[in-house]
């Protein structure tokens, strides 16, 4: 600096109010990519593809309690754990414009680096966007399993058993909102364009559940049922619906899926743990070249 620059005073205030700290911050990061999945605090026109979203996944729920209650049935043609699993293009198409929205935008702008400073760490930002992605997602989900147990109330049904029912169905939809949010941010993750992510979400998540069914086809007819169902695995929509199964001992979706065996039960346990675990790892690895501490 020399001796004639000088300090002009251009009228930003002091702030002079409490420092929340590094707990706050992890909480408005979260809250912040919560209601941006919704577009809420966004221009209208953000809005419309999510709530669109929303209304063609509760379509069908609401078809399902009117036909039970017109007709009635005495139980649900789909369970509150199988429902998620039917809707899973829908799901894929939700994941596919928000996990860009999480993480896609604040690489492209480059402000990773006013993120990533104190208090906030590196760990807080992914946590913070993987849990309000997954939040946005279990929510997305529990409005129709809410339907149809409203639903299944109205037709008269057992009201502790359908109580149970849909307690395991928000729980497996937490397990599927988890899974899935962690994959789609790694992909997002990795492009600066949305429209790129959100191909690349949408693209593999549709390709790996049709990849998966073929497989395991395949393999039915080659080797045994048992040993086709293994291969579940390699679909996040597929291994959630053998979880439900085998934690829950509901009858899975897609019949070709049979966990009957601890085996297969373990199998598809620590199939969960990894791919979660190896997805926020490779986010934490992935956010730490971008800058921060």
């Amino acid at each position: 600096m020399t001796t004639n620059s000088v300090i002009h005073n251009i009228g930003f205030r002091h702030y002079d109010g409490p420092r929340l700290g590094r707990g706050w911050a992890f909480r408005s990061l979260l809250l912040e990519t919560l209601r941006g999945a919704y577009g809420l605090g966004r221009p209208a026109k953000v809005k419309i593809m999510p709530w669109v979203l929303v209304g063609l996944i509760t379509i069908p729920a609401l078809v399902i309690v009117a036909v039970v209650i017109l007709t009635k049935q005495e139980s649900l043609p789909l369970s509150y754990t199988s429902y998620p699993i039917a809707m899973y293009l829908l799901v894929s198409l939700f994941l596919a414009g928000r996990a860009p929205y999480a993480v896609s935008r604040d690489l492209r702008d480059g402000i990773m680096p006013l993120y990533l400073s104190r208090p906030i760490k590196r760990t807080d930002y992914v946590y913070a966007k993987f849990l309000g992605l997954a939040l946005a997602v279990w929510i997305y989900l529990a409005a129709p399993i809410t339907v149809l147990l409203i639903g299944a109330l109205l037709a008269k049904f057992s009201v502790g058993h359908e109580l149970l029912a849909w307690l395991g169905g928000m729980f497996m939809a937490a397990v599927l909102a988890c899974l899935v949010s962690s994959i789609a941010l790694v992909l997002a993750s990795f492009t600066k364009r949305r429209g790129l992510g959100v191909a690349a979400v949408l693209a593999t998540l549709v390709l790996l559940n049709g990849f998966a069914n073929i497989l395991i086809a395949v393999v039915r007819m080659q080797s045994s049922e048992s040993s086709g169902a293994l291969f579940a695995v390699l679909d996040p929509y597929l291994l959630v619906d053998a979880l439900g199964a085998a934690w829950l001992g509901v009858v899975p979706l897609n019949g070709t899926v049979q966990t009957d065996s601890v085996l297969a039960t373990g199998v598809f346990t620590v199939a969960l743990v990894v791919i979660v675990a190896g997805m926020l790892g490779i986010l934490l690895r992935r956010f730490r070249k971008v800058g921060g501490v």
